[in-house]
């Protein structure tokens, strides 16, 4: 059975790194993969347009260049559309929204396997799944569906304040946390109240790490990452596609517009 990649590394206590994309061009995740700095990609399903052709497409492109896939999903629905992407070979789901516990057991049900001694609900769709493995055993089915690795974002005021409930959940493999959401659960603007929200973010932190749980972070540039290693952090997302975009368009970009405008 082909073995994924994301649960290889928390099983061997291995750092993960990867970097966000909008796109479902197989092109632009064949570009990263090329780059050989990242073990896994993933798809902005909650902020992006996508059918359900384009995620066999992305799997394939990302596991033709040795790399591990996650989906982020709408809370609205992501049991359907999380099951049809693990169906496609995607290796991670990252689940939005939630903000008590019974949530995100409800969520772990859907991804586990409806099996014996299981509280899981996914059952046996033939598909692609992880290198094209169709009509495998069911035993060995149940094995590939308990290594889906599970992740939650942590971005409610009531998920901040259930984060060791929710840590303590079988099946919640890593949490990250949401500034943007927190602070808007609070009525707050971000950079209004960024040493409130920081002292939510490590609060986090540390719960998940006191249950074994794998903390993610997203970041800017590599020198964001030194403060989240002080803390016990090992998995980061660097980067974002249509921010990175962004920046070139409005440096570069302005500086050459800027320049043009100068000629006479």
């Amino acid at each position: 059975m082909k073995k994924n990649k994301l649960r290889e590394h928390l099983n061997s206590g291995k750092p993960l790194l990867s970097t966000r994309m909008w796109s479902t061009n197989p092109l632009f995740w064949e570009i990263v993969g090329q780059t050989g700095n990242f073990d896994y990609v993933e798809f902005l399903a909650e902020y992006a347009p996508f059918d359900f052709t384009d995620l066999p497409n992305m799997a394939r492109a990302a596991e033709l260049n040795d790399m591990g896939t996650m989906i982020k999903l709408d809370f609205q629905g992501r049991g359907y559309v999380a099951q049809k992407a693990v169906q496609s070979g995607f290796q991670s789901i990252l689940f939005v929204d939630h903000v008590n516990p019974d949530q995100v057991r409800e969520s772990v049900s859907l991804i586990k396997p409806k099996t014996a001694g299981s509280v899981g609900k996914f059952g046996y769709p033939n598909g692609r799944y992880i290198g094209n493995q169709s009509h495998i055993p069911p035993l060995e089915h149940v094995d590939r569906l308990n290594e889906v690795v599970l992740c939650f974002m942590i971005e409610k005021e009531e998920a901040v304040m259930n984060i060791e409930e929710i840590c303590s959940i079988p099946g919640v493999d890593m949490i990250q946390f949401g500034p943007n959401d927190y602070c808007m659960s609070k009525g707050w603007n971000r950079l209004d109240h960024v040493r409130e929200f920081k002292e939510a973010e490590r609060k986090c932190i540390q719960a998940a790490l006191d249950h074994g749980v794998r903390p993610r972070c997203e970041i800017a540039t590599p020198a964001d990452a030194e403060y989240y290693i002080k803390l016990g952090v090992k998995d980061f997302s660097l980067g974002d596609q249509v921010a990175k975009y962004k920046a070139f368009l409005n440096g570069e970009g302005k500086e050459m517009r800027d320049m043009v405008n100068d000629i006479r």
